[in-house]
């Protein structure tokens, strides 16, 4: 008897078929990629031409090497664009993808970012606006993982269907919306992005009118980002929104906003709608120029504060300073503050700039109060509040998350 090999297997499980899963990817697809990759020996970067084939980090699956730039450049056949599937990842884990990551550009050069990612949530399909696609990693000198896999496969431009969805909208006014809206919840393992461009002397109003997407905290599972400019950057990401409350109204800084919904492998929800419109750069002369300047002076003070309560998990000492790694209980105020998550765990990096500034020690529990850096890394200064933390505390600590300020 023949059996089929994997590559032309149908897809299985079924889209409802329940089964156990591994690294956050179904046990099948685990097995299809591992088989697949071993009969490939992946080196770092090349160049790719066809209508499909695979992309891996150098030694999949096992460990990536430390401080390596890898490239890879993918051409598919004309008249076709490029469609990315991650079929597994496991970068070093930080929420702004820091440190080891995979860049993915629509085209070989100055090609819009699609997407940057580390971690273990497997992106959704992603699609160049052409037939070429560039992929890049790039690891550091620290913690590694198993690396990426991924397929590359040629699809028709504009394709629609529950995996596709985003593009480019310049239309003066228009609408977005999750993919299945209204008539089902929106798939798993989906990434979208609305490119929204106004002419040089506009700007962008954007608003949803309804709003239901996988809730948490930190919005780490689903979850829509919004940009000011044409790519994926955390330096100009206006906010990330999960939960099913609306945000509220974006205007842009300028002509451009990026809108990115992504969803991971589990839980998944209504979807959304989102309406925008341009508008002049000049704001009428009704307009209250007090709400104008104090709003964003009031937001950038608070990003610059948080409050956290946490236990030392590392220490070192550098130039003066102590360099600590928190493990994260709670959070009353997140400021800018760079939180990573590793599994289920989260936690954040902080300087003690001096040896007069408060003490903590590795192995204690503390509520810490202190600035962000603009790398997003907390500073305890002299005048920085640190105590021992106490379970009594708990009751006075909570009514900070209702404060304002």
């Amino acid at each position: 008897m023949d059996y089929p090999s994997l590559s032309s297997a149908p897809f299985w499980p079924p889209a409802h078929f329940s089964e156990p899963r591994l690294f956050g990817i179904s046990i099948s697809d685990n097995i299809t990629t591992f088989c697949s990759a071993l009969v490939m020996s992946f080196k770092c970067g090349g160049i790719l031409t066809g209508a499909s084939g695979f992309i891996g980090s150098e030694g999949f699956p096992g460990v990536y090497p430390p401080n390596t730039k890898c490239t890879w450049k993918i051409t598919v056949p004309e008249g076709k664009v490029v469609l990315l599937s991650f079929r597994f990842i496991d970068l070093e884990s930080d929420n702004l993808c820091r440190y080891d990551f995979v860049d993915v550009y629509s085209g070989h050069t100055n090609g819009q970012r699609l997407g940057r990612f580390c971690g273990t949530l497997k992106p959704g399909a992603l699609v160049a606006n052409s037939n070429k696609m560039l992929v890049q990693m790039v690891s550091d000198a620290n913690t590694a993982g198993n690396g990426f896999v991924a397929k590359f496969s040629a699809t028709v431009p504009h394709h629609r269907g529950d995996q596709y969805c985003g593009g480019r909208l310049d239309k003066p006014s228009g609408s977005f919306k999750t993919p299945n809206w209204p008539d089902r919840d929106y798939p798993a393992g989906v990434t979208c992005s609305w490119h929204i461009v106004a002419p040089k002397n506009q700007l962008i109003e954007l608003k949803f009118e309804k709003f239901d997407v996988e809730r948490d905290n930190y919005c780490r599972y689903d979850y829509v980002a919004v940009f000011n400019g044409g790519e994926i950057n955390d330096a100009r990401r206006i906010g990330k929104y999960c939960g099913d409350s609306p945000p509220a109204p974006i205007t842009s800084e300028r002509n451009e906003l990026l809108v990115q919904f992504f969803s991971d492998l589990s839980l998944t929800a209504d979807g959304f709608i989102g309406h925008y419109k341009f508008r002049p750069k000049k704001l009428p002369t009704t307009t209250s120029p007090a709400t104008t300047t104090l709003s964003p002076a009031t937001t950038s003070d608070l990003s610059k504060n948080f409050i956290i309560t946490g236990s030392v998990i590392t220490t070192n000492i550098k130039g003066g300073s102590l360099h600590a790694t928190i493990s994260i209980i709670n959070v009353y105020k997140e400021g800018n503050l760079a939180i990573q998550q590793a599994g289920k765990n989260l936690s954040a990096k902080i300087t003690v700039v001096c040896k007069q500034c408060p003490l903590i020690r590795r192995g204690l529990n503390y509520v810490i109060m202190g600035q962000v850096e603009e790398d997003g890394k907390g500073k305890i200064l002299p005048s920085s509040f640190t105590m021992t933390f106490k379970t009594k505390n708990q009751k006075i600590l909570n009514i900070l998350k209702n404060k304002q300020c």
